[in-house]
């Protein structure tokens, strides 16, 4: 997510000292942290028709290149890009490449150089883009602002003007979302330019952005890499601002979360050689040092330790132990009361969540007979918040241990409607809406940054019981493929009516960042026919 605030950066010498290098996006390449991007040559002159797989069993099964990493910018390119762990291994591809004959094409094999990190671009270009007046380079902000625009780049920015920065950047997703409806389902488009026409150029109602009166010091949740700088050798505290920062290269990674008074400590390492009597003795300073030591100052309630031996993205560490305290610590929203582990995914802005809640509850319109289906309902926080409203929940996530959290939270508030089901949504969302006997059937969508996978939302589609959703994006532009695949036409692949946007408000949870909010009352199409003019309709 969002990274956190800094107060104070001026005074703070070890925070500054992280930002020294990460603006440089090729500093990752430096650090001292293995980079296969180190080792990358270009392939050029590939056949006209090839597939993926069938170019990495040439290169890694026949070639025996050992090959890290490929990428193709895209499909049957005539040039691709591909990693190695070494000088040796990069070099003995060169040779072995250069001249090789692969379906009537002579290859050709030569050095290439390092991507840049995009999240480094990425990030001086929001500060182009949110600093226009700002011309200078870069490289000649001091460290205080390097920071400050790798975690709150809006922080220099009138509250009022923060707002409007979002709110048009929203308008600008909507607009292009309406554009897309246009033209990926011909059905809808007089529908479509006669809700511009009433909505100043939007495909559907945009209610004025909301927000909590909370606008500093909100986080409810920092992550801190420690480590020993490179250049001064002195041990330095701050955030992972580069992506390509490997975890294995600091000495300790700190998740703090915070809730109600209560403090949650999680210390993760990478063990790297350090025997077991080492691991264990460590275990056992932490607890001393937090709970009769100088560290007893910052009034630790749950102590966990967690080794973090991932290499790649997408790889999961072993789960955190708990080393003393409480295994838990618990916070309410919308007067209910919700315990968070470790792990769990709970909103890092509390306040604004419940603004956030309030507005799905809203745009979902349910009534006491209807049903809500929770995707992706983490710990069941937005699920339990309708159980008053509905007269049955039904949730379903991926991740097993949220559902156990989920089951937890529902008993401790009392609540006897609801259901949670741990699978891929693609998977069991059709056999947990089997289980509503309603007609009036509702689905609160929450996904990750990414959006939903693509058979899910097919899914969505089929199910007809299904007669609106609420779409919850943290990242409406990733979502977007999700939007338009809503809103396609019926085909082989997509079964159901399609959906169509009628409402939407932008929640800002994120204050002195770029990002913010996007929730989306979407409607079946055959349902908005009934209730307007059926001559919209393309027969």
């Amino acid at each position: 997510m969002e990274e956190p605030k800094i107060e104070n950066a001026e005074d703070n010498e070890d925070i500054l000292e992280t930002a020294k290098s990460d603006w440089d996006p090729y500093a990752y390449l430096k650090r001292g942290d293995f980079s296969s991007e180190n080792y990358k040559i270009e392939i050029k002159n590939l056949p006209k028709f090839y597939g993926i797989r069938e170019f990495k069993k040439l290169l890694n099964d026949k070639l025996k290149l050992n090959s890290n990493k490929i990428k193709i910018p895209r499909q049957n390119s005539p040039y691709a890009f591909v990693c190695f762990r070494n000088d040796i291994d990069r070099d003995n591809a060169i040779n072995v490449i250069s001249k090789f004959k692969w379906k009537g094409k002579e290859l050709q094999a030569t050095y290439a150089k390092a991507s840049a990190d995009p999240l480094v671009r990425k990030r001086k270009e929001e500060f182009e883009d949110t600093n226009p007046e700002k011309k200078q380079k870069t490289d000649d902000l001091s460290q205080e602002e390097k920071v400050k625009l790798s975690t709150i780049p809006l922080a220099d920015l009138d509250y009022e003007e923060q707002l409007k920065n979002k709110e048009k950047e929203i308008k600008t997703i909507l607009k292009r979302l309406g554009n897309d409806l246009s033209h990926y389902n011909i059905e809808l488009r007089k529908w479509i330019e006669k809700q511009k026409e009433k909505y100043n150029g939007l495909p559907c109602e945009l209610m004025n952005i909301r927000y909590s009166e909370f606008k500093d010091e909100y986080r409810n949740k920092c992550e801190f890499t420690i480590g020993v700088d490179q250049e001064t050798n002195l041990p330095i505290v701050g955030f992972r601002i580069g992506s390509y920062l490997l975890i294995f290269s600091s000495n300790l990674q700190l998740c703090i979360r915070i809730a109600s008074e209560q403090l949650m400590l999680i210390v993760g390492i990478h063990p790297q050689d350090l025997g077991q009597d080492q691991i264990t003795e460590f275990k056992e300073q932490l607890v001393d040092y937090f709970a009769n030591g100088e560290g007893k100052k910052a009034m630790v309630t749950s102590l966990y330790y967690q080794e973090i031996v991932k290499k790649n993205p997408g790889e999961n560490s072993t789960p955190a132990v708990l080393l003393w305290g409480d295994s838990h610590i618990y916070e309410t929203i919308l007067g209910l009361k919700f315990r968070i582990s470790p792990e769990a995914f709970f909103q890092i802005n509390t306040k604004a969540a419940e603004i956030l809640y309030n507005s799905v509850i809203e745009l979902a319109e349910p009534t006491e007979t209807s049903t809500m289906v929770d995707v992706c309902c983490g710990t069941g926080t937005i699920g339990l918040c309708f159980a008053n409203k509905c007269r049955q929940i039904l949730g379903l996530e991926i991740v097993p241990e949220a559902i156990v959290d989920a089951k937890e939270n529902a008993v401790i508030n009392n609540i006897t409607n609801s259901e949670f089901f741990a699978g891929k949504a693609q998977e069991i969302l059709g056999s947990v809406c089997f289980k509503s006997g309603n007609d009036d059937v509702f689905a609160v969508v929450d996904p990750p940054r990414a959006g939903l996978h693509k058979n899910a939302v097919l899914q969505l589609r089929k199910i007809t019981k299904i007669n609106r959703l609420v779409y919850v994006s943290c990242n409406p532009k990733l979502a977007r493929k999700n939007f338009i695949d809503l809103g396609r036409p019926i085909s082989k692949t997509l079964h159901g009516e399609c959906f169509v946007p009628v409402k939407a408000v932008a929640v800002d949870m994120f204050p002195h960042t770029n990002h913010c909010e996007l929730v989306i009352s979407f409607k079946r199409w055959d349902s908005i026919n009934k209730e307007e003019n059926k001559d919209l309709c393309i027969s």
